[in-house]
């Protein structure tokens, strides 16, 4: 980890690529269900606030390269999971 601020930037990025693939997905699929579209997004903007805070708030007592270790595995985690719902909405 190079340092937060880059951490923040990554987040959001694929966050920002992940809502942008569930709304094309969402507009250009007709056979899509709109509140399962309105349900992943939200869970998508979820994701993002509840990692930049954890980010900005580490918790306290925790080494740090652990602490930012395991929040790292974790988004990469939802992340995938995230890119799995989007593919069963196909």
């Amino acid at each position: 980890m190079a340092n937060k601020r880059e951490l923040k930037q990554t987040i959001n990025y694929v966050c920002a690529e992940l809502l942008s693939e569930t709304f094309v997905a969402g507009m250009l699929e007709k056979n899509i269900v709109n509140s399962n579209v309105d349900n992943l997004l939200h869970s998508i903007i979820k994701i993002n606030q509840d990692y930049i805070r954890r980010i900005s708030h580490p918790e306290p007592g925790m080494a740090p390269k652990k602490y930012f270790k395991d929040l790292v595995e974790g988004f990469n985690k939802d992340v995938d999971e995230t890119i799995d719902m989007i593919g069963n909405l196909y």
